[in-house]
């Protein structure tokens, strides 16, 4: 398979703005994340921008490689709808957790936004097992946050 350069790019920089996006739209975020009370096994904040950076140009990859696939055109849609409605999810929930500070509905919808990458994943198998597999780790780092975020409901 011949690399379409421009699209992988592409695709990489869409979750990578949404995620800019998001950190400057909940602006001084990790600010209010070092004053809360945290749950044992809280990582030092300048973990969170490298993880989701991480995270977020796994998913841009894995959407080029469902673009570039050879499955049914409809197919590809249904897989790429689930993953632009995670998109928009994963770029609420920090609004709902820094700006407003709401604990629990921010748990509620981050367990939303599990939901959705698991229906992501799941439908990504059927057209490329990379494209799911390049996703485990974000819904792994997406229970790991709705440990943090539980703790913190309850702590704060």
């Amino acid at each position: 398979m011949k690399i379409n350069k421009k699209l992988l790019i592409t695709c990489i920089a869409i979750p990578v703005f949404v995620g800019i996006l998001a950190a400057v739209i909940s602006g001084g975020g990790m600010r209010t994340f070092a004053e809360i009370d945290k749950p044992p096994l809280s990582p030092p904040a300048w973990l969170f921008p490298v993880v989701w950076t991480i995270l977020y140009i796994l998913m841009g990859i894995s959407s080029y490689l469902i673009i570039q696939s050879d499955a049914k055109e409809s197919k590809k849609e249904e897989a790429l709808r689930v993953y632009a409605y995670q998109l928009l999810v994963n770029f609420l929930w920090p609004t709902f957790f820094f700006n407003f500070q709401w604990y629990f509905f921010s748990l509620l919808w981050l367990i939303l936004l599990w939901v959705l990458v698991l229906c992501m994943i799941v439908k990504y198998a059927g057209i490329s097992k990379i494209a799911a597999l390049i996703n485990v780790p974000y819904l792994i780092w997406l229970t790991f946050a709705a440990y943090l975020n539980f703790g913190i409901w309850l702590m704060n």
